[in-house]
């Protein structure tokens, strides 16, 4: 591989050889100053795995409350329960919601909230017994690590194991990788303090995946950290998923400053965006999956990071507060239509998958990159 950057030069090998990138091949790779050899080595990798797909799902974001004990830095969606922007929405509310999704062909509900102090434990096993009603082939994906751990030992009062067994015989499918942030604990008590630890949202997954379930990890990037601290949540990552194999992929999410506390900094750049996916594509190599959020990057970002080890653009999502409420300017939704376009643009074949990345049905639009 040609490259300006020696050091990525001599890491083009590993690519080839298929050989595990350490630490510090980490910290390399976000240190080079070559961002297309960069982008050409995680390609290499996606086309591996992946050929010359890419695909996105038809699902439903649903943010069931924003009413939440914490008061992280980061985030503009948490609201007390006094607060004017403050909502919590009835279970027939969202149960509407969830059935006019499913008839229009969403395969996936996403739904996250805050940590709301006094729903009771009988409402969320109702919530997710009454979605369940709609269609027992409809995917409910929900809360976050930190949901969880708040439902355990504060709502439910029991151990975590016993919490997510009641909570998937009520009809949980999947974990979301919400609450990840950044694992670094000193950079994690100054953008979200009181928020579990790493420790404890890997806790959760943990033991989710050794129930025989799967879930999504997710990072959020551009407000405090340093390379390092990217690079250690990574690791971490990695660590686990060789214990497990129960995350189906890896989401980093684009820190959006505009309307919260850390509103001082400035948006990551499109650069460091397509560095991170890629990076990320080239380190977590037990990881089948890189999925572009295109509600933090847009969806042109999104596209082009398909030739940066993206092998897939998200879902359709329809209506997304958390992002929005912390300042983002990308379209609250996307059409299946305005997902395959995107794809096609940059050359890849559209195609429609299920949560689990299985390949539900092939676009009929012809690539044009």
């Amino acid at each position: 591989m040609k490259s300006r950057d020696p050091a990525l030069r001599s890491l083009w090998k590993k690519v080839e050889s298929q050989t595990r990138f350490s630490l510090e091949d980490a910290m390399t790779l976000y240190r080079s100053s070559d961002l297309a050899a960069l982008g050409a080595m995680a390609n290499m990798v996606r086309e591996r795995l992946h050929g010359n797909k890419a695909t996105y799902i038809f699902n439903r974001y649903i943010n069931y409350s924003n009413i939440c004990i914490l008061n992280c830095q980061f985030c503009a969606f948490g609201a007390k329960k006094r607060d004017a922007h403050a909502f919590q929405l009835a279970i027939p509310q969202i149960v509407e919601v969830t059935a006019q999704a499913w008839k229009r062909g969403a395969t996936e509900i996403h739904m996250v909230g805050g940590l709301h102090p006094s729903l009771p434990a009988a409402w969320y096993l109702e919530l997710l017994r009454e979605i369940r009603k709609i269609s027992p082939t409809l995917h409910l994906k929900a809360f976050t690590a930190i949901e969880v751990r708040h439902l355990a030992f504060r709502i439910f009062k029991k151990p975590l194991r016993e919490t997510l067994e009641l909570l998937r015989e009520a009809g949980l499918n999947t974990l979301t990788g919400g609450g990840a942030e950044i694992f670094d604990p000193v950079i994690r008590d100054r953008i979200c303090r009181g928020k579990e630890t790493a420790q404890e949202w890997l806790e959760v997954h943990q033991t989710w995946h050794e129930m025989g379930m799967r879930s999504n990890a997710t990072m959020l990037f551009g407000h405090l950290e340093t390379i390092e601290h990217r690079v250690d949540h990574l690791s971490r990552l990695r660590q686990l998923q060789d214990q497990t194999h129960g995350f189906t992929a890896f989401l980093p999410y684009a820190f959006v400053p505009e309307t919260t506390a850390l509103a001082h900094i400035p948006p990551a750049g499109e650069e460091e965006c397509l560095r991170n996916l890629a990076v990320a594509r080239l380190f977590l190599d037990n990881f089948d999956h890189i999925t572009a959020y295109w509600i933090s990057f847009g969806l042109p970002l999104a596209a082009q990071s398909l030739h940066y080890g993206v092998d897939d653009l998200h879902g359709t999502i329809e209506e997304e507060k958390i992002f929005h409420m912390a300042g983002a300017t990308t379209p609250e939704e996307q059409t299946v239509e305005s997902l395959e376009k995107a794809i096609s643009s940059v050359g890849r074949t559209p195609f429609q998958r299920d949560t689990f990345y299985r390949i539900i049905q092939k676009s009929s639009l012809p690539t044009t990159g």
